[in-house]
C-alpha cells in the first residue's frame, strides 16, 4: 500500500475512489491472511497514511527515497512470496518506481489499477502503461481478491463477496 497519505489524497484525481478501493484491497487481504505493508513518503509533509489504511497495514514503513526499495522495504518482504500486489499514490512516481525496484528483485508484480492514482489521469495511465511494458500483471481489486480465493468454497468467500459488491 503506496502512500496513501491523508494530505496527499485530496490532490489525487478520484482520490475517494482510490482510497476507497485501497481499503477494500486491504480488507480482502486481511480476511485471507495475507500481508499488508504500507509505506508513507516524508510523512513529516505529506501526513501519515488515510487512518482506514494505516489501521490494516501490519507494519508502515517510512521513507524518502521515492523507490520503497531503496528505503528498507526488502527487508519486510517475505521471499517465499514471489507475487506481490502494488497498490498506490502516486502512480507515475513512488508506485511505478517501487514496483520497477521490486521487480529488479525478482519479484512478479501485480499492480491493482483502480487502487492506484495520480494528480493527472495521463501520468497514471503512462505509468500503468510503462509497468506493463516492464512485465507487470495489470488487475482489479476483484480480480485479486477472486485469485486469491481460488473457489467458491473458500470458507471466507461470502465475508469477500459483501466486501466486494
Amino acid at each position: 500500500m503506496i502512500d496513501f497519505q491523508h494530505r496527499l489524497m485530496p490532490a489525487i484525481s478520484q482520490g475517494d475512489r482510490v482510497l476507497a478501493q485501497g481499503v477494500r484491497l486491504a480488507r480482502i487481504a486481511n480476511l485471507l491472511n495475507v500481508p499488508v505493508i504500507g509505506t508513507e513518503q516524508t510523512p513529516d509533509k505529506l501526513g501519515s497514511n488515510a487512518a482506514d489504511i494505516a489501521r490494516l497495514c501490519h507494519e508502515t514503513l517510512v521513507k524518502r527515497h521515492f523507490n520503497a526499495c531503496q528505503g528498507g522495504l526488502l527487508d519486510l518482504l517475505p521471499r517465499e512470496r514471489p507475487n506481490l500486489v502494488v497498490a498506490g499514490c502516486e502512480a507515475h512516481v513512488c508506485m511505478l518506481q517501487t514496483a520497477l525496484g521490486l521487480q529488479a528483485e525478482g519479484f512478479n508484480i501485480w499492480v491493482v489499477t483502480d487502487a492506484t492514482g495520480s494528480r493527472k489521469d495521463t501520468d497514471r495511465e503512462l505509468a500503468l502503461s510503462r509497468l506493463r511494458q516492464q512485465g507487470a500483471q495489470l488487475v482489479s481489486v476483484e480480480m485479486v481478491a477472486f485469485e486469491w480465493m481460488e473457489s467458491a468454497d473458500h470458507p471466507r468467500f461470502r465475508e469477500i463477496l459483501k466486501l466486494i459488491k
